[in-house]
């Protein structure tokens, strides 16, 4: 099959669509929030699973945060800004970092807290050059999958590696099992010491050999306030996506006066840690889209099984099987048209629906289906063929 792009596929699969008047904003169809909210669950899942506590923070903050951040100076023309007459400006986020450094500033902490870990869904606006934007790929308003780790630069090394853990395995569930590292050093406008920078790029290096990777340096191309590695994934057709990234920052907790209490009853300044696995969640579903020339895999395809009864004297059994799906949470669709049933299948795969649940006359009599999975064709009890999905066989 020759290349698709995720515009093309989006428009067959009804995913979502973008307007003229709302340039490099998302409408999200139904079958594309499917996709949306099951990587979403499945990413929330494991950052639960490593101890960070799921926040929320707000869009829009006064412009005097991101002054005193850096963020003005630095992003200030791609912010969307919100002037008030009355003074007191107020702004889009752009990015969620400033936001979780105020939850942790929110509460007295000791050395005993660190790490603090904090993720979030983070819905970010740029204001993108029209000429810039790309369906999925780049667009005004996007989510990410923000997370912060506020900690002691003892703590970084074995943080950095809970994070390349973690990417490993996200990466190869969704059909990337290698990918590409690179380590982007200081810019040439930057915010902190030369003392700062010579620690940050050391212990960042450090880290990622200790978890057992060897990246490519990159002069001149990490954040303003830190270094950063960045892992690329390569697609099926030899293209290369830039997705996650861990930032070693000892400049923001410091100017958003972060602090906790160390052993010694000092007042002592954090670290933090800025990472992403995946990045704009948007982007990345267009990147697995084009990957999977959308075929994605089962667990994340829309649509999961067709339902499709033979004649109107089945669609009691159809809809008690449509019924049974939902409950073990699965997503069918029911194609119960007045085509004949050759022509409905056809339509369940032009969709790319990965399964079909036929069900005939004698089916129905015997409380079966006929389960098809690619060649695979067998007659199963509703029960086991539901059991059989759940369980992505």
């Amino acid at each position: 099959m020759e290349h698709e792009d995720h515009r093309m596929l989006a428009r067959r699969l009804d995913l979502y669509h973008m307007e003229e008047n709302a340039p490099g904003m998302i409408y999200w169809h139904p079958a594309g929030w499917r996709i949306y909210r099951a990587l979403e669950d499945y990413i929330r899942g494991k950052m639960r699973a490593l101890g960070y506590e799921e926040v929320r923070s707000p869009q829009l903050l006064p412009q005097d945060l991101w002054e005193k951040s850096g963020h003005w100076e630095k992003f200030g023309e791609h912010m969307f800004a919100v002037p008030r007459p009355e003074g007191r400006d107020l702004a889009l986020k752009p990015m969620s970092c400033p936001c979780h450094l105020q939850i942790f500033n929110a509460g007295h902490r000791s050395w005993r807290d660190l790490p603090a870990r904090y993720s979030e869904f983070g819905i970010c606006h740029r204001d993108e050059p029209s000429g810039s934007m790309h369906g999925l790929m780049r667009s005004r308003g996007f989510e990410q999958d923000d997370a912060h780790v506020i900690c002691r630069p003892a703590q970084i090394e074995p943080e950095v590696a809970r994070f390349v853990g973690l990417l490993k395995e996200v990466y190869a569930d969704l059909g990337f099992p290698d990918f590409d590292v690179a380590l982007s050093l200081r810019p040439e406008k930057r915010a902190g010491s030369e003392e700062d920078w010579d620690a940050a790029e050391a212990q960042l290096l450090g880290a990622a050999r200790a978890a057992g990777l060897e990246p490519d340096l990159l002069p001149g191309e990490g954040a303003f306030y830190g270094p950063k590695l960045e892992f690329a994934l390569r697609d099926l057709q030899g293209r290369s996506w830039q997705c996650g990234t861990i930032q070693l920052d000892m400049v923001l907790p410091s100017r958003l006066d972060a602090s906790y209490i160390a052993e010694s009853g000092a007042r002592e300044v954090p670290v933090m840690l800025h990472h992403a696995v995946l990045g704009s969640m948007g982007r990345f579903i267009g990147i697995l889209l084009e990957h999977h020339r959308g075929r994605l895999p089962f667990w994340l395809a829309p649509d999961q099984v067709a339902v499709l009864p033979i004649a109107d004297a089945q669609l009691g059994p159809a809809r008690a099987a449509m019924d049974a799906l939902r409950a073990a949470g699965l997503r069918p669709a029911l194609f119960a048209e007045s085509e004949s049933l050759s022509r409905r299948i056809v339509m369940a795969r032009e969709r790319l629906i990965p399964a079909e649940m036929v069900i005939g006359k004698r089916e129905a009599e015997a409380g079966q289906v006929m389960l098809q999975r690619g060649d695979e064709k067998r007659p199963l009890d509703l029960g086991d063929a539901v059991r059989r999905l759940a369980e992505g066989l």
